[in-house]
């Protein structure tokens, strides 16, 4: 029975232990700047300043819906001028090898079609 006692006690001491343990973890973290890139970590955002998205706003005016076609327009050319494009025989390899795969998924999938209707004929007769 005093064996159960202390084993009670030890189990309630290795809880506190793990609590302390996990509460330090979580505090050590939190000094940490947020890291950069890519991943599932959340990061820290700053809270903006109203008075500076006023004064963002005031300094450049409105731009109208010209001015917005213009610049969506300009940064499309933008992008696609970043745009790696194939050569000839790179489309047409490509083309190749698209058409190859689809008339292979077509083959299988009819075939396919094919065996089932002449099993369900077979199962449930011709209906004739």
């Amino acid at each position: 029975m005093a064996e159960s006692n202390r084993r009670g006690e030890d189990d309630a001491a290795d809880d506190r232990l793990d609590d302390e343990t996990i509460d330090d973890a979580v505090d050590d973290d939190a000094d940490e700047p947020a890291a950069r890139g890519g991943g599932t970590a959340t990061r820290e955002r700053t809270k903006a300043d109203p008075a500076d998205s006023r004064k963002a706003k005031a300094g450049t005016g409105r731009v109208g819906i010209f001015g917005r076609l213009g610049r969506f327009f300009r940064e499309i050319v933008a992008e696609l001028r970043k745009v790696i494009w194939p050569t000839r025989k790179e489309l047409l390899t490509y083309t190749a090898v698209v058409v190859v795969f689809v008339a292979v998924m077509l083959t299988i999938v009819a075939g396919l079609d094919f065996g089932f209707a002449k099993g369900v004929l077979f199962v449930f007769g011709n209906g004739g």
